[in-house]
This record gives C-alpha cells, structure tokens and sequence, in this order.
C-alpha cells in the first residue's frame, strides 16, 4: 500500500522528470514500468529506488547502500538540482521500511529485488556477489595439501638470494600454495610477473614429483594485457631453475578470460560452466582489478573444484568499467597483512620469512582470505624510473605536497604543463613528439614506407610497438577534453600538415575495437594500425588494419569488416589498463570533475614505463580535487567475505 507520505506524487511522472534531468536512463524508466506491471500495489518510494539501483549499475556499483555516508552523492551526483531531489522525499531508515513492506522485495532473492541487511539489489547483482563470496569461501576451506616442509626446498630454489629483508615475492608464492585461491597484489614494477612464474614452476614441480602435471591456464581480461602478458612470461619461463620437463609443461601462452571460458555469439553466456567445467587443475588471471562481477562469477563457476586459482593485479588501480570493485574488495586489508599466528609460522617454515609486523591486530582481526593474500611491496624498476614511482605513491597517499615534490624532483621523467585550448600546443606535443619521444610524425614517415609482402608481419609488430612509445590519454569520453573531442583535434591537424587524408580510412591510422568480434577473435579494447596491405599485380596497395594477437601474430583484417572501432590518438584511462607506454600523457581538463578521482589519475601514471607527462588545461586545483577523491562503489562483497 502507498504511503502517505508520497500520495501527492505521482511515481511515472517523477521518473520522468528523473531521467530528463540526466539522472536516469530510459532502461531504469523501463524496469520501474515492469515492476510496476508486476505488482501494482508497488510503493511510489519503491519503483524511484528500484530505478536508482538500476541506473547505478552503470557507474559500477552492485547496489544501493543505505547505511554509507556517501548515499547522497551516489542518488544525486554533487550539485543535484533541489526540485529533483525533492521527488524522492523522506530519509533512509523510512526507505528501508517501505522495501520492508513491500511485496517486490526479499532478503533470499525470491523478488525482482532484494534487500540484504542495509543493501538494496536487483536480483543478478545480488545472486552474482553472494555466488562469488561463496566460491571464493569454499576454495578458501580446501587445503591444497602442500606442507611447509615440502615447499622449503623448491622455495629456496626458486629465491636463492633472498637478502636479508622479507621477499614478499617468496612469501606470496608461499601463502598462495596453501589453499584453492591465492590473490597477489602491487604496483607496477613490483614483480607480479615473475613472482607468479616462479610459483607455476614450485606447484608444477611438486605435482610432477607425484607423477602429475598440472593443465595450467594463463588468462586476462583483455586482449592488450594478454598479450603483454605473453610478451613478458616467454623469458622468464626459460630461466626458471627447474628440469626441462618442468619448464616445457609450463605454458607462455596467454589468452583472454572471454576465450578461456568459450564466447557464444549474441549470447552473455559462455561454453563453459558449473556444469561444463574448464579443464583445467591452475588457472591465473593477470589484470585482476579489471574483472567485474559478472565475469568474476562466471570465472569462479566454470572452475572444477579440484582447481586452483591465482588473481594478480594492482589493487589501487581504477576498477571495473562494469559493475563491481572485486580485486579492490579483496585487497581492502592487503597493506595491512592481517596474519594469524598459523600463517606467519607456515611462511617462517616454508620460505624462512618473518612476517610478524603484519599480523592481525585485536582490533583489526584478520579474515580466511587475508591470509592467502600477498602484497608486493617492493620496486624493483624504481632505479630506471624513480620519479614515476614516487609520484604514483604520493597520489596513492593523497599527498599534495609529495606529489607537487615529484615534478620537481624528477624533471628527467616527469613533466608538467599548463596548456591553452585555444591554440596547437597539445597538437604538437603528439606530432612533433616531446620529452625525447618520437611523435606521430616519426609514425606516419614509418608507416609510408612498406616493405615487400613477405616481410609484412615483423614490419607491422615493430609499428604497433612504435605505436606504444607515446600515448595520450583522458579520463573523459565527451566534452572539450574527452577522447572523443582529443581525437577529433589530432585528426583535423594531421589532416592540415598533410600526414593524413581527409578521408575515413588512411595509413596510419589507429584504430581500437569498441565491442567484441567473435568471428575476426577481436575483442573490446584491442588496438590495431592502419597499414598498406599486400600489393596487387599492378603493384598497388590495399589498406588492411595490422592487429596483435595474444600469441605475438598478426591478423590483418579489411577495414570493411570492422564496423566497431573508433580512432585512437587518443584513449581512455579505463581502456588504458593492462597496457604499458613509454611515454604517458594525461589531460586534464579546465574544472575539476566527477569521473576524475586518485584511482584514475595513478593508474594514468603506472601506465608510463619512462616518462609521465601532465596536461594542465586548468588551474592545479583539478589535479588536487582528484587526489582528495576516492573511488567507492556500493557492493557487499567485502563484508560477505569477513563472515
């Protein structure tokens, strides 16, 4: 029954007006309608946060929290207009009442919506995270039956110059052999890669003693950061110190998660499942921070039971672009440690550690997972490129005056500059090249010279490796400084310095997929190049777009066939992550805004391997709004794991 308090509002108009006023969709518009057509006895107050929860689900979070100081800003944004605000009246506890009562709603999933303790959730997200807390939980409580004494020995063979302070390389290989999923965290340069290389080789060895071998899957979520992945794990596989029948059983192939698990065309379901499961006994994810809830749950349900998982990735990174915070929700407590007494015992014993400054506190108990969870905290590349390491510090601490410290203590990688909209710096940054990296101009004279058809591919791999050696990026996607507008203006410029044709297609142009091809392989965020194809007999040459597949091969594909792809001179943070660049620039627009937060702005930074570079179209007061701004998304997760 209809409250009293919302009699004299009608609830379609409200969302209505909602969602002209840009704070809902037309889907959140339409699954109100549904619910309504569902039950007509639905609450006014009920159908406006039904729509909410809906419409949130698409700046990442699972859920409306009702309990979290940030409610407010979450439903309305910063600076919401009152006449829409005053369309949702009352407070959160008289929320919480009307959900209560209401017919639409449960707390077992029995409803379109559930209402979990303070939570509200449509009913996927809420199925999806109790799904994924659950799997997690139970491979959590399945030892792998590895002792300390038995991992002794192969860890010392694997960290033989361990030094005198903790190697937390050693460690994380230690805490991740004990039970059915082990999660590695830190940023760049930290040695994830090699750490979990080392790991494949101590579990693949031991089960090779007892006359196994492990089917082992390497994964990502991303076709970039697979293929870096596979790029980087070739080498490192062949130094490990272990037999060669050991090494040749360890796999340098990497492949996306979408792969891994069976894409169906037009479908959002995948080959493999609870009930096909993969086959595989070690399956690793790099790149965790950019799995969402949806893939995390249908990772963790395709896996047997038998089966190990290992996630790596920066936990300080942006999140998700889908709903959900998963690596950053498991990690919340990593820098902390939180160990038992048992587990700083099995590290002293297995790896010969001392952890004992990280464990857990009366105060500050430590869960199951924690203590199969490693934070790496050492840079190993801080020598080649100190000051992009201390500035990615600083901005993880919010520290205003480290970071302003950064700029001028390290000139030689990290640069800053204030920039005008109404003339060509930017421009010339990216085609003339700065800071000693080669620009778009060197590109293009590269691109212009090919050689014959037999050489094309080791041609078309070195020009896409050019093409990482300067990026631009954004953390906007419209407006005068989103990438939309960015490369809009370096077209328009190539166009004018007679680089690029005015026309759609051209030589040189880099292109990146905005949607998945099944049938090309091609997925969402793979970049490829612009290139003259093969010659014909009359030796002219067709355009064909030069793409890098994971296993280091190059597809060449007709412009024609690609109708989901968008020019990037420029990208965006988000679809930045799992790639590297020599040379990182980051625009910043004129006023601070919403979407720029520290997560953002430090995964822009540890995306440069030798120089990061600052575009200022504004005052430094928008780099400072960002650093004091966290991200937060609602989710239940982290708490579902502390029971």
């Amino acid at each position: 029954m209809q409250s009293d308090l919302f009699s004299a509002l009608n609830w379609e108009d409200a969302l209505k007006q909602l969602r002209d006023g840009g704070l809902l969709r037309d889907l959140d518009v339409a699954i109100s309608r549904f619910l309504h057509q569902q039950c007509s006895e639905a609450s006014y107050e009920v159908l406006l946060l039904a729509a909410f929860t809906s419409n949130h689900q698409s700046s990442g979070h699972l859920c409306l929290d009702f309990e979290n100081d940030a409610l407010s800003t979450q439903l309305w944004g910063t600076s919401p207009p009152a006449e829409l605000t005053q369309l949702l009246p009352g407070t959160p506890d008289q929320w919480l009442t009307a959900l209560q009562q209401s017919p639409l709603v449960s707390n077992d999933g029995s409803t379109p919506l559930v209402l979990d303790q303070h939570r509200l959730y449509l009913r996927r997200s809420w199925s999806q995270e109790r799904s994924v807390a659950d799997a997690i939980a139970a491979r959590l409580a399945t030892p792998s039956g590895l002792s300390a004494q038995q991992l002794h020995g192969p860890l010392q063979a694997l960290f033989p110059d361990s030094g005198n302070g903790t190697n937390w390389q050693q460690v994380a290989c230690a805490l991740a052999s004990r039970v059915g999923i082990g999660i590695i965290t830190g940023g760049p340069g930290t040695g994830k890669t090699t750490t979990v290389v080392k790991l494949l080789g101590l579990l693949q060895s031991l089960a090779m003693e007892n006359h196994q071998r492990l089917r082992i899957r390497l994964a990502a979520p991303t076709g970039k950061a697979a293929a870096r992945l596979t790029e980087s794990i070739g080498d490192q596989v062949a130094a490990l110190p272990v037999s060669d029948a050991v090494r040749d059983s360890i796999p340098t192939d990497v492949t996306t998660l979408h792969r891994l698990l069976g894409t169906r065309p037009d479908s959002r379901h995948f080959r493999h499942h609870a009930h096909n499961p993969l086959h595989a006994d070690l399956v690793v994810v790099d790149e965790a921070s950019m799995i969402d809830m949806d893939m995390m749950a249908s990772l963790l349900a395709a896996l047997p039971a038998h089966a190990q998982l290992i996630l790596l990735g920066d936990k300080d990174q942006l999140a998700s672009v889908e709903a959900g915070a998963v690596m950053g929700d498991l990690c919340r407590h990593a820098f902390e440690g939180r160990y038992h007494a048992d587990t700083v015992d099995f590290v002293a014993q297995s790896c010969g550690a001392d952890i004992r400054d990280f464990c857990e506190e009366p105060d500050q108990p430590g869960t199951a997972l924690a203590q199969s969870t490693a934070m790496l905290r050492t840079n190993w590349r801080s020598k080649d490129s100190p000051g992009i390491g201390a500035l990615a510090t600083a901005i993880n601490q919010a520290d205003l005056g480290k970071s302003r410290a950064a700029f001028r203590d390290y000139p030689e990688s990290l640069n800053r500059h204030r920039l005008q909209n109404d003339n060509t710096q930017l421009e010339n940054l990216l085609v003339e090249g700065s800071a000693g990296h080669a620009g778009l101009r060197s590109l293009f004279a590269a691109v212009d010279s090919p050689p014959g058809n037999e050489e094309r591919d080791p041609w078309a791999a070195g020009l896409l490796k050019q093409l990482t050696h300067q990026q631009l990026l954004s953390g906007l996607r419209s407006g005068p400084f989103g990438v939309e507008q960015l490369n809009q203006r370096l077209t328009h410029y190539l166009q004018q310095q007679d680089l690029a044709p005015e026309r759609e297609w051209y030589a040189g142009r880099p292109v990146m997929m905005t949607r998945n091809d099944y049938q090309l392989g091609l997925m969402n965020g793979d970049v490829g190049l612009t290139l003259p194809g093969e010659t014909d007999d009359n030796g002219n040459h067709r355009l064909r777009v030069a793409f890098q597949l994971p296993d280091g091969r190059i597809k060449w594909v007709l412009p024609s066939r690609l109708d989901g792809v968008e020019t990037v001179y420029a990208m965006t943070v988000h679809k930045s992550q799992g790639s590297e660049f020599r040379h990182t620039l980051l625009v910043l627009p004129d006023a601070p805004h919403p979407l720029l937060t520290r997560e953002l702005v430090y995964t822009a930074i540890t995306r440069a391997r030798d120089t990061f570079t600052l575009l200022e179209f504004g005052k430094p007061s928008v780099l400072e709004s960002a650093i004091r701004k966290p991200t937060w998304r609602a989710s239940g997760l982290a708490d579902r794991l502390q029971d």
